[in-house]
């Protein structure tokens, strides 16, 4: 069995699953925009300072023969971010959108699939949004289909944020996502349509596809990894005169729960430092501009001064009504960091409540005030789950997330379908 694998941006679990269907000698074709291999004329590019992003795309070495890239629409949306060009980047309209980034790569990846060399093809892997025009040269070229949804159903989306959006109006304008045109979303319908096999993250995603009015092809769940575990964590107690220190990373929309977690805060007798990390997902909401005025706010940090911060807060505080999976959850883990997080996350595929985290009621402020209470009152469990955490970490890295998505597809069916 050999594949195309195709996203056209790459991150790290993208990485893990190129790296592991080389490594199992399935990767034909590994298609994306812009990549660095070192030493190579973009890497070195990417060494000048405007240019730094180009860095973050780093692959290994040993994906370089099997990598086809086509980067100029990925540049140029890099660029118009950088210089402040936003109607280039408008959503769904703008020239270098992330719309428009990921169709050029399907209809790139379309093409390939139609020339003779993809022949040896028998299955392309596609994410979503980037995956109808592949998948639909895949159909004519007698190749099967893999698609990964990184996150919920849309029409799960629509159905708790609409909700959400009644509960707190005061926060509506936070949540984002409602922008999408009938075109798009008839898109990402289509793609599950063509789809043999679909892949998720988080038992919590699989269960959004249930809103899918058509007929579901097979769905499996494969967990994203941790990053490498840190040294052990050095646990102060809770003396009185320290305070419990918590800490939110993620997006400041009210999708990621952060109204329940201000209240609690707010609302709790309790020795508390919140800390913040996150871009506004609007400039105006009055709600919570008035909120981070309360509390220490960081709009963005570099990837390797997170992990310090979680590192250095007792807690991390992830209270998300809406995830596909929460990668701060494994981050904060890999840290010795327990987790606070809801069931509509990847919590409960990574922790057992009590023991190396804990999993709360989504949308609920009484639920998280009466957890960070019980902590409060026996703050050795911060150490106890911390270190339990840190031991869960350890046990599923990158590398085993892409050994086992290989194996998935390779149990999958697929190739006797093929045959």
């Amino acid at each position: 069995m050999k594949l195309i694998l195709s996203h056209p941006t790459g991150n790290s679990f993208v990485r893990a699953a190129a790296m592991g269907f080389l490594k199992n000698d399935m990767l034909l074709n590994f298609s994306t925009s812009v990549t660095s291999f070192p030493g190579s004329v973009m890497d070195r590019l990417g060494g000048i300072g405007p240019l730094s992003e180009i860095r973050r795309r780093r692959y290994d070495s040993n994906l370089k023969p099997h990598t086809k890239s086509w980067p100029w629409v990925e540049l140029g949306r890099l660029g118009a971010k950088k210089l402040g060009l936003n109607a280039l980047v408008k959503h769904e309209k703008g020239i270098f959108c992330v719309d428009a980034v990921y169709k050029y790569q399907d209809r790139k990846v379309a093409t390939l699939i139609s020339q003779t060399e993809s022949n040896k093809a028998t299955l392309i892997y596609a994410y979503e949004d980037g995956a109808l025009e592949s998948f639909r040269a895949a159909k004519k070229s007698n190749l099967k289909c893999v698609y990964d949804l990184p996150i919920g159903y849309w029409r799960a989306a629509r159905e708790l944020m609409l909700q959400e959006q009644k509960n707190r109006p005061e926060w509506a304008s936070t949540i984002l996502g409602f922008d999408d045109s009938n075109l798009k979303l008839s898109r990402k319908d289509e793609e599950i349509a063509l789809a043999d096999l679909i892949i998720v993250a988080s038992k919590f995603t699989a269960e959004t596809l249930k809103l899918y009015p058509g007929n579901l092809p097979p769905v499996k769940i494969i967990p994203y990894a941790f990053p490498e575990v840190a040294e052990p964590k050095q646990y102060l107690g809770l003396d009185g005169k320290r305070p419990l220190k918590l800490l939110f990373v993620g997006g400041l929309s009210q999708r990621k729960g952060i109204a329940y977690l201000i209240e609690a805060v707010e609302q709790l007798n309790l020795n508390i430092e919140l800390t913040i990390v996150g871009q506004k997902s609007v400039p105006n909401c009055k709600v919570l501009n008035n909120a981070l005025d309360k509390f220490k706010w960081i709009p963005s940090l570099p990837h390797q001064k997170i992990l310090d911060l979680m590192r250095d807060h007792d807690i991390l505080v992830f209270p998300s009504l809406f995830e596909g999976f929460g990668l701060v959850i494994t981050e904060a883990m890999s840290q010795g960091t327990p987790v606070i997080t809801t069931n509509r996350t990847a919590g409960p595929d990574l922790i057992t409540h009590g023991e190396n985290g804990w999993i709360i009621e989504p949308g609920s402020t009484e639920a998280l005030k009466s957890v960070l209470e019980e902590i409060n009152s026996n703050p050795g469990v911060i150490a106890e789950l911390g270190k339990a955490a840190r031991e869960t970490a350890k046990k599923r890295n990158w590398e085993a997330y892409g050994r086992e998505l290989a194996e998935v597809i390779k149990q999958s069916g697929l190739q006797k379908l093929i045959n």
